[in-house]
Parts: structure tokens; C-alpha cells; sequence
């Protein structure tokens, strides 16, 4: 099967790719051309690249002449999307629009699988979990406004289409602090997902004729439902780190909770990995590093701490 995938090589999309491959499709790949993406490009063998920004529409229809299926995962995402909003949106919504718009300039209109998010459904601690894909919809910030507005694109287009909404994705390997990290109360549920499984769930996607035409929340199931408590100790106890203090936290309510992935492992069979199972691959990631854990830990607790508003 002839692929673009977009946001080749993202988080998501760096595993993606590598399923794809492995499993023999034929696989374009879309994405700004920086060093670090240079740089990940050049471990595969085999693919096609095409350089260039969603943004610019004739770069896009290029990418989509001649494929299957477009895997649309190119995005601007918290916390970045909301130091720019404006910007974001001309990624979000208008990089999809030209996907769009693209993919119905074939005379063989590709499918569209469109990569959103459970925080379209905003702040839900309040209602009994897990939540459900066709739960009341709330923008809370640039970002949510923008999948939200992409999504009804997606579903308004006239185009055989797949909206997977993802769960939090965690990075496996070293992943910088972020003042976000403080906003998120304690007690706030969370569901990860391991982004292999992740990559599963996609590339089946591709053979499985029951998705299409649907939205499902795409997660990691019971065994990756933990609450942020749970979930930000764990993390930190895989870098060699103790949990930080509670008061350095707002208590206030997040875009997170659990999700009803009941349709979805059912049709995809992706759910492989548990939170343990993440963790433990995270913390596999530090290599050599983990020799001078125990040294730089104070500094590296300090600074993140002085991130805190609320300390």
C-alpha cells in the first residue's frame, strides 16, 4: 500500500514509520526538514522524503499525488501550540485543510486517517470514567480549539476517513521539564499509551474496513490507568528520581482522564504494553547516564522545582 505519512518523525510518527516499514508498505514521508529530523530520517532505508511545511499547499498536494492513504499526524502540540496560537492554527486546522483539499484533487481519492486527541473533550474529573468518544466536545485552549475544528473537516469532507483519538503518548527516552507538568493536579486521572502501540493500532487500522467512517478513543486500557500522582512518580522513579513535593502542584482540574478503548482493541488489537512496561523502557533509554543519576539529581530536582508556580 502506497502511504503518506505525515509527521514522519514525531513522537508518534517516528514509530509508525517504523511499523510501516516493517510490515513492507510503501511509505512517503512528510516533514519540515531540520536537523533533528534529517538526522532520523537517515536510519531508515528504503522511504521517500518529501521536505516541506503543511502549510504550503502545493508542496501538499505534491505529497498526496499517487498514495493510498494519507496518515495525517503533522501537528503543533502543548506546549508549544500555545505560545504561538495563530501560528498553530495555520498547522492544525489550515495544514489540514490543504491535506483536505489535496486528497480530493485525486482522480483516486486517498483515505484520511486524522490524529486527534482525547483533550477535545476538556476537563471531565467530574463525571463518572471512563469517557466515551461521543462525550460533549469543549475547546480549552488554542490547541483543543483547533482539533476540534480539524476533525469536522476531516468528517465534512467527502473523503473515506479514520479519526483515532489518542490517550497521552509518553516519549520513551529523555524528555526536558516543562512549567505544564505543575498544572496538572495530582489527582487527576490519566491514560498512556505506549507509542508502539500506537504504531500498531494505526498500521492495522490500514486493514481493518470497520474503523473507517468512525472516531475512537485509541489507549492503553486498564493496565495504563494510573492518576497523575501515580503517573509523574513513576516517571520520575525511571530517571532515578524521588517524587517531587505535592504543594509544588495546582489541585486544579485537567484535560485528562480514562477512556472507553473497548471498540477499539477489539477491531485493532494494539493494547501490548503496560504502564510498567513504559517506565521500564524509559528508564532502558538512560544507558550510561544512569551512572550520574544519583550525582546531578539534586540540580536537575532543583530546576524543575523553580519551574513551579506554585512552590
Amino acid at each position: 500500500m502506497k502511504v503518506l505519512l505525515t509527521g514522519a518523525f514525531g513522537n508518534i510518527g517516528s514509530h509508525v514509520l517504523t511499523e510501516l516499514v516493517r510490515r513492507g508498505h510503501d511509505v512517503r514521508c512528510f516533514a519540515l526538514d531540520t536537523t533533528e529530523d534529517r538526522k532520523r530520517a537517515s536510519t531508515f532505508h528504503g522511504i521517500e522524503t518529501i521536505w516541506g511545511d503543511i502549510r504550503d499547499y502545493q508542496t501538499v498536494e505534491a505529497a498526496v499525488a499517487g498514495v493510498d492513504v494519507v496518515l495525517h499526524l503533522a501537528a503543533v502540540i502543548p506546549p508549544t501550540s500555545e505560545l504561538d496560537v495563530p501560528r498553530a492554527a495555520k498547522v492544525n486546522v489550515e495544514g489540514t485543510r490543504n491535506v483536505v483539499t489535496a486528497a480530493l484533487a485525486q482522480s483516486d481519492r486517498p483515505k484520511l486517517l486524522f490524529a486527534s486527541t482525547f483533550d477535545v473533550h476538556g476537563r471531565t474529573m467530574h463525571r463518572k470514567p471512563p469517557r466515551r468518544v461521543d462525550d460533549p466536545l469543549e475547546a480549552t485552549d488554542g490547541y483543543t480549539a483547533q482539533k476540534i475544528e480539524a476533525e469536522q473537516i476531516v468528517r465534512q469532507s467527502g473523503l473515506t476517513w479514520f479519526i483515532p483519538r489518542f490517550a497521552d503518548v509518553p516519549v520513551i527516552g529523555e524528555r526536558g521539564a516543562d512549567p505544564i507538568m505543575f498544572e496538572i493536579g495530582l489527582d487527576n486521572r490519566i491514560e498512556v499509551l505506549h507509542p508502539d502501540d500506537a504504531a500498531v493500532a494505526l498500521a492495522n487500522a490500514l486493514e481493518t474496513p470497520q474503523v473507517w467512517g468512525r472516531v475512537l478513543f485509541v489507549g492503553g486500557g486498564e493496565t495504563c490507568q494510573v492518576t497523575y500522582r501515580d503517573y509523574l512518580a513513576r516517571m520520575l522513579r525511571a530517571m532515578g528520581m524521588k517524587p517531587l513535593p505535592e504543594k509544588a502542584f495546582s489541585g486544579r482540574e485537567y484535560v485528562t482522564d480514562w477512556v472507553d478503548t473497548e471498540e477499539s482493541q477489539r477491531l485493532l488489537q494494539y493494547q501490548n504494553h503496560s504502564f510498567d512496561d513504559i517506565t521500564d523502557d524509559i528508564a532502558g533509554t538512560l544507558g550510561w547516564k544512569r551512572w550520574i543519576v544519583p550525582v546531578v539529581k539534586p540540580l536537575v530536582r532543583r530546576s524543575m522545582l523553580k519551574m513551579s508556580p506554585y512552590r
